[in-house]
């Protein structure tokens, strides 16, 4: 889906997902002592953004799509917090070499030689001892998991994440992880997750 397409789906004025961080992103980075600067690529409406602004982050909330960044904006400032946002396609877009302390990236959904570059480029934008963490839709989600993209071609593996990282950092975490979930029926299932947690030498 393109921006456009993007924009659509979240004109409405409801968020199209929770207020609240997704909860790897909270179970991975709660007990880290915010430090400086982050930057959340593909904030999306910003749930996580802002959850790292309100623990003390400088953030920075990148997507090219210019309707979700307005609703960060307003959800940080429903919070009383700082955001800047980015309006940027992220193909097109090389943050500064060291600039971040942290980079999350959460629910990115790209051909994977198109993530495999967000994914370098993340790494160079972290400073060493910087903090490295990507949570996705898990390629085994498509015939073990519930719900998510039903292309297999913006999925993807924690190893093939972490083996993009390897050569920048040192991998704490890989794995598929299990996320609940409640279908239409108000059945619980369970969501199949990429995890990749690293730090940056």
């Amino acid at each position: 889906m393109d921006a456009a397409g993007w924009d659509e789906r979240y004109r409405g004025s409801e968020l199209v997902w929770k207020a609240e961080p997704n909860r790897f992103v909270e179970q991975e980075l709660a007990g880290l002592e915010p430090s400086g600067r982050a930057v959340d690529i593909a904030a999306g409406e910003g749930r996580n953004a802002v959850w790292l602004a309100v623990r003390g982050w400088e953030v920075d909330a990148v997507d090219f799509s210019a309707v979700a960044l307005e609703k960060a904006r307003r959800l940080a400032a429903e919070r009383d917090v700082r955001l800047r946002t980015v309006h940027a396609d992220l193909l097109d877009r090389a943050p500064a070499a060291a600039t971040y302390d942290l980079a999350l990236i959460a629910y990115l959904q790209l051909p994977w030689p198109q993530l495999a570059g967000v994914l370098s480029r993340a790494a160079t934008a972290v400073r060493a001892g910087g903090t490295l963490l990507l949570v996705g839709h898990d390629a085994a989600n498509l015939d073990h998991g519930y719900g998510g993209p039903r292309d297999p071609g913006v999925l993807h593996t924690a190893e093939q994440v972490a083996g993009v990282w390897r050569p920048y950092a040192d991998i704490v975490r890989a794995e598929t992880a299990g996320r609940p979930v409640v279908d239409p029926e108000g059945h619980s299932r369970t969501a199949l997750d990429a995890l990749v947690r690293a730090v940056r030498r």
